[in-house]
């Protein structure tokens, strides 16, 4: 289990902000990892937000937030970096409770397959 959720202001777009990159960036870092986050697992999707409030409320700020959620016991490593706008970077990384927690799974199956 590896899902990745990137939410991101809408008026990152003016800056030519592209989400899709990102998104397949992390797909492809999560894919690389070694064998660390199974592949039939592997969920990377991008929110674009268009209600939201930042600070004193003005539109030249802006954020992208990643959020990652991986089985227990798995490391990760990420950086990022500030560019042409205050921008506000956040990640927050849960691990799952599997005692809490509930999947079904068909896809992972179909990887084992192919071994």
């Amino acid at each position: 289990m590896a899902h990745a959720v990137v939410e991101w202001t809408d008026n990152l777009a003016t800056d030519g902000f592209e989400i899709r990159p990102l998104l397949s960036l992390i797909a492809a870092e999560m894919r690389d990892a070694d064998g660390v986050f199974p592949l039939g697992g592997i969920r990377v999707r991008g929110i674009r937000l268009e209600d939201y409030v930042i600070a004193d409320d003005t539109d030249q700020d802006a954020f992208v937030n990643i959020r990652v959620l991986m089985g227990a016991g798995r490391p990760a490593e990420f950086k990022g970096a500030f560019e042409r706008r205050y921008l506000a970077l956040s990640m927050y990384i849960d691990e799952a409770d599997e005692a809490g927690s509930f999947k079904h799974n068909n896809i992972h199956h179909r990887f084992r397959k192919a071994d």
